[in-house]
């Protein structure tokens, strides 16, 4: 299937869009839900090497791996929208267990007002509140702040 550039772009983009959506969903109402028992121990202990809640990660690449292998015998809407998934759990990935939570001790030198704000939403929900969004869906009270916030806390 020859497609054009821009809708492949438009595939790829929408998707990595959609799945913030579907993080927030499935952040507060399935994993702050039903499926607690798999994600209390991120909010209730010390991080170990590995989580119960990191078996969202495999969850979440189900769809993009499935979405991938159907669509890679055409190159297909599939492909790119497995794509798209893909590039958001990597971003997430970054933010979250890297950035945030320091699992791997890389990107040490980036600060910026966007990262503080990602970084102080998250330390916040993780103290009771109500942010359940990441990567874009961060209230702009976390913008307003100025006062650095603490990583690796929680």
């Amino acid at each position: 299937m020859n497609m054009n550039i821009f809708l492949i772009i438009a595939i790829v983009l929408g998707s990595f869009l959609f799945m913030e959506f579907v993080a927030w969903f499935t952040h507060k109402f399935v994993m702050h839900g039903f499926l607690w028992i798999l994600h209390k121990d991120h909010h209730t202990r010390e991080h170990e090497p590995f989580e119960w809640n990191d078996l969202f990660a495999l969850i979440f690449a189900l769809p993009s791996i499935l979405l991938i292998v159907a669509g890679s015998v055409n190159f297909d809407y599939r492909f790119w929208m497995g794509l798209g998934i893909a590039m958001y759990g990597l971003a997430y990935f970054l933010f979250h267990d890297v950035l945030v939570h320091r699992r791997l001790k890389i990107l040490d030198k980036i600060d910026n007002n966007y990262f503080r704000a990602v970084v102080k939403a998250h330390n916040d929900h993780h103290l009771g509140g109500e942010n359940f969004g990441f990567i874009l869906m961060i209230p702009w009270k976390y913008f307003r702040d100025k006062s650095l916030a603490q990583r690796g806390k929680y």
